[in-house]
């Protein structure tokens, strides 16, 4: 599958182990990159789904001078949405708690912004998912939050993980988005590339 891309060196740049694993999951061969600090700010004029796009399309700038002629360029990045708030990595373990408490007993939307860059063109689309949270008792979140320290995480949680289990009630949409990387579309918009 996906012979289209044989021409190609697909490179993945980035630092999250899920990510990998999902890529992993088309059956192709890939490189990983770590990203370099790439600064994740954004225009306060960008709602919604522009955020991550532009932010996925500021990691792929970040490693332009570095592509050779026949690299494929994956970045990505996620963030969970809220009432017109965006809800991105939390700083330390005390914002990780608050995220979870504003997340608790509501319906959330998990965007993320992919951008597929060669040196001839570039593709970038988003992919949204809506999550229906359980109320979280606080005893339930300091447990999360002190265990599994998701400080690498949007909205400080992963779906794969013990608050996804006792947490989530239901998603409208990809699972896999969730977790930081819509796969079918990704696989979908590489059949094209």
């Amino acid at each position: 599958m996906l012979s289209n891309l044989q021409k190609y060196e697909i490179l993945l740049a980035s630092n999250s182990p899920r990510r990998r694993e999902l890529l992993a999951g088309l059956d192709i061969e890939y490189s990983v990159t770590a990203l370099p600090e790439v600064d994740e700010s954004y225009p306060a004029t960008l709602s919604g789904e522009e955020i991550p796009l532009y932010i996925s399309q500021e990691k792929a700038a970040a490693y332009r001078n570095q592509m050779k002629e026949n690299t494929l360029l994956i970045t990505a990045d996620t963030i969970v949405w809220l009432d017109g708030r965006v809800y991105g990595k939390p700083h330390d373990l005390d914002d990780a708690k608050a995220m979870l408490r504003a997340l608790s007993g509501k319906t959330h939307t998990v965007i993320t912004g992919v951008t597929l860059t060669s040196m001839q063109k570039q593709v970038s689309f988003a992919v949204s998912t809506e999550v229906d949270f359980a109320p979280l008792a606080d005893d339930e979140i300091d447990y999360y939050v002190d265990r599994y320290r998701p400080l690498d995480k949007a909205g400080a949680y992963g779906v794969q993980e013990w608050i996804g289990y006792i947490g989530v009630t239901g998603l409208h949409g990809s699972y896999y988005n969730v977790m930081g990387l819509p796969i079918q579309r990704l696989y979908t918009e590489l059949k094209k590339f």
